[in-house]
């Protein structure tokens, strides 16, 4: 019945009301009404089984599925275990699912609706008209109503939009919160094919998919009411309904700062074996994911550093992606968050500024990996003795641009290819009582292999530390002590 008020360009709460009687359709439809209209359609005979005679409302009661909308405006679907269920309304299809919403804890401060309906409705509407209008073209009434169909999604999402709105107590709208239905066929159907093929003289042509003018299916606006045929067999099966409630993933950025050199930035495993006693990956996102209880997170930053070099400084940018958080924490929170996770014992990484950020720290975090300056302090040893003119020759380099191919450590992960870089500043800080070991401060561009240009990678980075002053030379230890970048400092 709602698909033939949908047909009609019926609007209102009409769809999410129970199956009218005749007379509310009627009064509905603004035609007249009169007091028999609820009769028995077939008499009850002498001696007769019952079975064999109904009431109207009783075939209302249970009325077959409805092949225009397979059953999704009736509310009759198969849920997930393959059981056929039927609502009969959508506050009682709304109430269900808003229940579901409640128990799997989802935190709501408005909702959109999405559904996915499968494409046989549509050409099962568009039949449906082609049909009406080659045989009642010529009613005043056609024009009317007709011209205005409703497609089921609209009017499925109109009827439960409504009930969810009561129900969640919360209004629909743009929002990162989507509840979404998802209808698919239990079986293929052959109702299109097969309504073409039965036509004689029918003529096939691919148009597009005005309703009313034509349609995938080959149906042409100037064919003969003949050609549209209707199956023979009534469709049995309503569709399956899988329904999900999920959350645009929710970001979370900070700096952290790593103090071991045992400590790498994401889970590194080798054979099935962890390297290092930890990782900052871990740390953060394993603690922020249970507050928000959400179903996983990925973890993303500005750069990153080697297992054994420590993050001192400012720290360095990052962001904690949350899928389908299901609580988005407050500014309170995310304060308490950042505490506990400084609180930990193990005092491997320390967190600094973190608060919820927007999509745009994607931007800020892609640009610190590539276009930014970071500053580092690198223990050295040389093969000779550290002289004065070296710390002077050293300090007189601005904006040194060195060529440097991709590190042999890493060439079995990374394609060969050579990289100008630029080494904006240097300067040499002796160690008493040491004459060749000293701390070489630098500041280079954003993704500058520092160990290699020290010792030169076998020639691989030219110039380096080392052929500069002459001398074999080692990096022992290195820190980043800061990430020039504007995002996620201190206010």
């Amino acid at each position: 019945m709602r698909c033939i008020f949908r047909l009609l360009g019926v609007h209102g709460h009409v769809y999410s009301w129970s199956f009218p009687s005749s007379t509310e359709m009627r009064a509905m439809l603004g035609e007249p009404t009169c007091p028999e209209e609820h009769i028995v359609v077939s008499s009850l005979k002498g001696g007769e089984d019952k079975k064999n005679s109904s009431s109207y409302e009783d075939l209302e009661v249970e009325p077959e599925t409805c092949s225009i909308c397979l059953g999704i405006l009736q509310f009759i679907y198969y849920d997930a275990k393959g059981l056929m269920v039927k609502k009969g309304t959508a506050i009682s299809l709304a109430l269900s699912i808003s229940e579901q919403i409640k128990k799997e804890g989802h935190q709501l401060d408005s909702f959109s609706l999405e559904v996915s309906i499968p494409t046989v409705i549509q050409e099962n509407e568009h039949i449906v008209h082609l049909y009406m209008k080659r045989k009642y073209r010529s009613e005043l009434w056609f024009e009317e109503r007709f011209s205005k169909c409703i497609s089921t999604k609209e009017v499925l999402k109109f009827a439960m939009t409504n009930s969810l709105e009561k129900l969640l107590d919360v209004k629909s709208g743009p929002s990162s919160c989507r509840i979404r239905l998802t209808y698919a066929q239990t079986k293929p159907s052959s109702t299109v094919p097969s309504s073409v093929e039965r036509g004689e003289g029918c003529k096939r042509r691919k148009t597009g998919n005005a309703l009313g003018e034509s349609s995938s299916n080959g149906l042409e606006d100037h064919e003969s009411s003949e050609c549209i045929i209707f199956p023979e067999d009534k469709v049995n099966d309503p569709c399956h309904l899988v329904f999900l409630c999920y959350r645009t993933p929710i970001y979370l950025g900070g700096r952290y700062l790593k103090f071991s050199r045992n400590v790498s930035q994401t889970r590194w495993m080798i054979d099935d074996e962890r390297m290092g006693e930890a990782s900052v990956e871990e740390i953060i996102g394993g603690y922020i994911l249970p507050v928000c209880h959400g179903d996983s997170y990925k973890f993303h930053a500005a750069g990153r550093e080697d297992i054994d070099v420590r993050m001192l400084g400012s720290g360095r940018p990052f962001l904690v992606e949350i899928q389908n958080a299901r609580h988005v924490p407050s500014e309170a929170l995310v304060k308490e968050i950042e505490i506990n996770i400084n609180n930990l014992n193990t005092q491997l990484v320390l967190v600094k500024n973190l608060k919820m950020v927007a999509n745009e720290g994607w931007t800020l975090i892609h640009e610190g990996e590539a276009e930014k300056q970071k500053q580092y302090c690198a223990l050295v040893w040389i093969s000779r003795p550290l002289e004065n003119q070296d710390l002077q020759s050293i300090a007189s380099l601005k904006d040194l641009q060195i060529l440097q191919k991709t590190p042999v450590r890493v060439l079995h992960r990374r394609s060969p290819l050579e990289r100008e870089k630029i080494i904006h500043w240097m300067k040499i800080e002796t160690i008493a009582e040491s004459s060749q070991y000293f701390l070489l401060h630098l500041c280079t561009q954003a993704g500058t292999y520092i160990k290699e240009f020290v010792h030169g990678d076998l020639g691989r980075t030219h110039p380096s530390i080392g052929s500069i002053l002459g001398c074999r030379a080692e990096i022992l230890q290195l820190d980043v002590t800061d990430v020039k970048m504007d995002c996620f400092l201190a206010e």
